[in-house]
């Protein structure tokens, strides 16, 4: 693995020029263009606030605590980092097939297929930030949150997502070349990940719930899990994830960074013949 990041580094030329094409060709036919990037987010933020922050505020409210006051960023926080899962999820698992005649003719390492995606995935993310950051100003301003240390989750919430998305990047683009069903179990696979991850709803709903003990263990078994409440504890500190909780989602991020490499190597030769 060390002497594959080492290949990848050397490339990185190739994964920054793989990157910017991307995006060129995903927006090269829109009138919004990266906006579109914006747009989405928000537009979920507003669904979702209407239903839960509007048709059920005082169910919401109890829940919530610190964020009850402020909702609306406690969505659009959640809703922007979930962007960047999905669609780098969503891409990168077909990073390899729809890519083929590139990858049998470019000397890179193929890691930079899928691994492109990701980074890509966070380059939207990135440029999203300035609005989230205003908006956060707007409920500092008028009181409703109390930013400090807290502000530090961002660049840790950050890096533990990028580990797990690579980890599974590499895992999905080398098993979906050789089961295209795993591109259409993914889609499925997303839509209940959205739902089971604390995006929209605060962690202490699922601890507080009737729920089985044990159905609470798996729930937070769940690297996301973590990894959102990083991203919530960036505005409200009380949602930082505890010891247990996050040192599961660093381990588990690593695991899964590491046994994606290790499986993209050891299919690598099996979906070269494929492609």
């Amino acid at each position: 693995m060390t002497s594959g990041v080492a290949a990848l580094w050397s490339h990185r030329n190739s994964l920054r020029i793989l990157v910017r094409r991307d995006l060129a060709v995903k927006y090269q036919q829109s009138v919004l263009g990266y906006f579109w990037s914006l747009i989405e987010p928000l537009g979920m933020g507003a669904i979702y606030w209407f239903v839960f922050g509007v048709l059920y505020s005082s169910d919401t409210g109890r829940h919530l605590g610190e964020a009850a006051g402020s909702y609306p960023l406690f969505l659009i926080t959640g809703i922007f980092a979930w962007m960047w899962t999905s669609s780098a999820l969503s891409e990168a698992t077909n990073a390899l097939t729809g890519q083929s005649r590139l990858i049998t003719t470019m000397n890179v390492p193929r890691q930079v297929f899928p691994i492109g995606r990701v980074t890509g995935r966070f380059a939207e993310y990135a440029a999203g930030l300035p609005i989230l950051i205003a908006i956060a100003v707007i409920y500092a301003v008028h009181g409703r949150i109390h930013p400090g240390w807290s502000l530090l989750s961002l660049p840790l919430a950050v890096a533990v997502q990028a580990v797990l998305l690579t980890g599974l990047a590499l895992l999905l683009s080398a098993w979906n070349v050789l089961m295209r069903d795993v591109e259409r179990l993914m889609r499925l696979i997303i839509r209940v990940l959205f739902y089971a991850t604390p995006i929209i709803y605060p962690l202490s709903l699922v601890r507080e719930s009737g729920l089985p003990g044990w159905l609470k263990v798996v729930y937070e078994l769940n690297p996301l899990v973590g990894i959102f409440q990083l991203h919530h504890a960036i505005w409200y500190p009380d949602e930082f994830p505890d010891a247990r909780l996050l040192a599961t989602t660093i381990v588990g991020s690593v695991l899964v960074l590491a046994a994606g490499w290790w499986s993209f190597r050891r299919l690598e030769p099996a979906v070269l013949k494929e492609l």
